[in-house]
Order: C-alpha cells, then sequence, then structure tokens
C-alpha cells in the first residue's frame, strides 16, 4: 500500500486533506516524462515561456478567494490578511520582467578573428521541495524563473499544503504550459532522496529546517547536484538611538508575530538602545496585547494557530524554560483564553540572555526576547551570536551608520527601517546554518542556469 501524506488542519486537528504518494516505479516516471519534455520547452522562444508563466501566475489570481480559506483550513493564517497572491504575483512579474536581460548571452568578442560568448543554458529538471508557511510565496521564488529559463519543474510541497501544489498545476496547465513540464508530485522521504541520490534532477531547491537541508545534502552527497538550501532562522532587529521609536515598534512586532512567527525572516530577537528600551518594550506590550487569537476563518481572528501543536508546544517550552532562568513574560495570559493545543498565545520576554534556547534556537513562532544594548558594537556583537544568518534590520536615521554595521553583520541581507519584507530585484540568500544559494533576482537565474562558453575561430 502506498504511503500517503495527510494534512491535519490545526483550526480543528482533524484531516483536511490526503492524498497517495507516488511509488518508486512511479516517481521515476514522472521524472522521466519531464526529462523528456525539457529540451522541447528550452526550445521555445523565451517570450513564450515568459507568457505562459505570466498567465498561470494570472490564473492563481483567480482561485484567490477559494485559496484563502484553504490556506486558513490547511495551515492557520487568518483570512483577513486575504492570502499571498500581492506578494506571488510580485515576485513573478518582476523575474519575468528581468529574464530577458539576466539570460542574455554575454558577448565577450565578435571580430573577423573570433566570436566569443557564454550563454546561460537550462540545467533540465529541477526539483522544488517548498515550505507550509508561505506556501505559494516560496514555491514561486524558483517555480517562476526555473521555468522562464527554460527547466522542467517538480514540485514536491509540504504534506501540511498539500492542496497548494495541485492549485498551481491546474493553473498552469490550464494556460498552456504541458503537464510533464510542471509536475506536482506527493513523495515521501526515502523516494525523494533516492531520487537525488540517483542523480534524477539537475537542480534541487529546498526550503524548510536544517535537519532537512542536511538529509538533502547527504543524499546528493557525489552526485554533484547542484543545491538551493534555505533553512532555519534567528533574524535580529537593532534599534539604535537616533531611530523612529512608533515605526520601529509597529514594524518590528509585527514582524516577530504576523502568522504566528512563522515567517523564514520573522524578527525573533530584538536589541534596543538602553535609552529607548523602556518605551519600546511599553509599545511592544500593549500592540501585542490588542491581538486575538482564534479561528483564522473568523474575520476578526488577527493571530491564528500554528501549523501544528508540536510546533505550539516547542516555543512554550523555549518561554517556559526561559522564564525559569530569570526572563519576565510581559503579556498576559488571561488576555488569551484560547490558548492551547496549536493555538498559542504572543510572547514578549525581557530580562533575557544568550544562555536561554529562545535567543539562540529557531522558535518560528508568536515570542521575541528584547534586550537593552549599550551601543552598536555590543548590538552587532549580539546579532552575529547565532549559527543563522538570513535577515538583519538595523532601525537607525543614519544611512551610513547603517551601511557600517550591515558590513559587520553575518546575514544574507540587512535592512534598514524594514523588516520582514522579500525584495524580488535583490539576491534571497543566508549564511552559516541558514544555509547556501541565493534565489530571485539576476543571481537566481544564474543558480538555475549553467554557464556555457562559445570560443569560435574564423579561419580566414
Amino acid at each position: 500500500m502506498n504511503a500517503s501524506v495527510q494534512c491535519i488542519s490545526p483550526i480543528d486537528g482533524t484531516v483536511y486533506a490526503s492524498r497517495p504518494c507516488l511509488t518508486a516505479t512511479e516517481a521515476t516516471a514522472a521524472v522521466a516524462r519531464a526529462r523528456a519534455a525539457q529540451k522541447t520547452w528550452a526550445a521555445r522562444p523565451l517570450s513564450e515561456r515568459i507568457d505562459l508563466v505570466k498567465k498561470g501566475v494570472a490564473r492563481i489570481g483567480a482561485m484567490n478567494d477559494e485559496i484563502v480559506p484553504e490556506l486558513a483550513h490547511q495551515m492557520g493564517r487568518p483570512v483577513r490578511y486575504g492570502g499571498e497572491f500581492g506578494g506571488f504575483e510580485e515576485r513573478a512579474t518582476h523575474m519575468a520582467r528581468i529574464a530577458e536581460e539576466a539570460l542574455a548571452p554575454i558577448e565577450i568578442e565578435d571580430s573577423d578573428a573570433f566570436k566569443r560568448y557564454i550563454v546561460r543554458e537550462a540545467h533540465g529538471v529541477v526539483l522544488v521541495i517548498a515550505p507550509w508557511n508561505y506556501p505559494y510565496m516560496t514555491a514561486i521564488n524558483t517555480v517562476a524563473p526555473a521555468l522562464i529559463a527554460g527547466n522542467a519543474v517538480v514540485l514536491k510541497h509540504a504534506s501540511q499544503t498539500p492542496l497548494v501544489g495541485e492549485r498551481l498545476a491546474a493553473a498552469f496547465h490550464a494556460v498552456g504550459i504541458p503537464e510533464d513540464m510542471f509536475q506536482n508530485v506527493f513523495l515521501d522521504h526515502d523516494t525523494t532522496s533516492a531520487l537525488i541520490a540517483d542523480r534524477a534532477f539537475d537542480f534541487v531547491n529546498f526550503t524548510g529546517s536544517v535537519g532537512g537541508g542536511r538529509a538533502i545534502e547527504m543524499a546528493a552527497a557525489g552526485t554533484f547536484t547542484g543545491l538551493g538550501l534555505e533553512l532555519g532562522g534567528k533574524d535580529p532587529g537593532y534599534v539604535a538611538e537616533d531611530a523612529d521609536l512608533d515605526t520601529a515598534v509597529d514594524t518590528l512586532i509585527d514582524g516577530a508575530m504576523f502568522n504566528s512567527g512563522q515567517c523564514c525572516c520573522g524578527i525573533e530577537r530584538i536589541y534596543v538602545h538602553q535609552s529607548l528600551f523602556d518605551a519600546f518594550v511599553e509599545k511592544a506590550v500593549a500592540i501585542v496585547s490588542d491581538y486575538r487569537l482564534g479561528n483564522p476563518l473568523e474575520p476578526e481572528t488577527t493571530l491564528g494557530p500554528m501549523a501544528q501543536a508540536r510546533f505550539a508546544d516547542l516555543v512554550r517550552a523555549q518561554t517556559q524554560e526561559a522564564v525559569d532562568a530569570g526572563a519576565k513574560a510581559l503579556v498576559d495570559p488571561a488576555l488569551f483564553p484560547a490558548d492551547t493545543g496549536a493555538y498559542l498565545m504572543p510572547q514578549i520576554l525581557i530580562d533575557v540572555d544568550h544562555s536561554m534556547r529562545v535567543m539562540r534556537e529557531e522558535s518560528f513562532g508568536p515570542v521575541v526576547g528584547i534586550m537593552p544594548v549599550a551601543d552598536d558594537v555590543e548590538a552587532i556583537a549580539l546579532m552575529n551570536d547565532s549559527d543563522f544568518g538570513l535577515t538583519a534590520s538595523v532601525w537607525t536615521a543614519d544611512t551610513a551608520r547603517a551601511e557600517a554595521i550591515g558590513a559587520q553583520l553575518e546575514t544574507g541581507t540587512v535592512f534598514m527601517n524594514r523588516a520582514d519584507y522579500l525584495d524580488p530585484a535583490l539576491c534571497w540568500t543566508g549564511c552559516k546554518d541558514t544555509g547556501r544559494g541565493g534565489g530571485l533576482s539576476v543571481i537566481g537565474y544564474h543558480n538555475l542556469t549553467r554557464p556555457k562558453s562559445y570560443h569560435l575561430r574564423k579561419l580566414q
């Protein structure tokens, strides 16, 4: 009997969707169909590939009224936020807009003696393993540029969001992208690892946990398969003494709590100059105390359940350990009577330090620790005291100061007066345990293609 993937809805713990996994034989056949179709797709004019992807994206937009409650059922985001289509379209549209320039040949010489140039050639078959927390936006980061660049795409979506891949496949197929060129598949871990080890794919893009990234690297060991890995994060914010306090509090707390804290680049620790610390904390507690935790299908809900009860239990354990070690929890539990199971109340912690798990390990939930700092030097040291490096948010009125701080930070993106955002014109990348590679921007196209050089000598 086939294994299956099951989506247990965080709303009520019932099975929302179940799909059988492909057998090893079926999965091998699916990849073979993708490989057979890819050359024909890559030979189509770039303009056609761009147009079809844009039409597929628009088709997803037409489904949005159905998609929003589906997302609430699958991973718990409140319907009041309207889904992901804005960011989904922004990313795909940008990658479509820059494709011609990003994929253009680099001309070195075209003289009477030589013609020399470099082209970007599609890898072939790209496996995209997408996460549940922003299931449309994270998938399109790679799916859109991979297809535009001429690759076939096999999408394996998270078991928590199985309907997302089906929606994407329906949209792309409906506008004329061949079924074998974009395939949504359900695979168990063993089959996925076996395919990677057998060189079934020419590039693998994985977004998920550090443990998952290690498993992908182990499966790919010795195959020389290209990998893009976006793994964990523990993103910091630093509020300098010259920051706009109100904007800093609003943005950083939203970055810590939105989507129940389940954001790749969410704010997980905040360092505030000691002169602003008390005011920052007071404003932050007031904001969080106003949240409404509850059923994400109800329009008044501002904070839904975490995707799984075990994720909420991990954050509860981190928080309790910190309190037991001397941290102070400032948000009143009486304001959040729904706090049970996957439904986790938001919390702000002070009197924290880096000996506590909540300040070191990824929480991926609605909790944030806030520490006072004396100056930039102390803030930089604390921001870098992490196994992760995805984004860092610096709050100051001085651009040169932000750049100087950023130059000393071990991170993939430096924000000034912004947080928890992905700019598709910039490379989305990280360092340390956050992973390797880079998505979106021109660099995203470079990672989804390989360079091929032509050195043509003209004999007279």
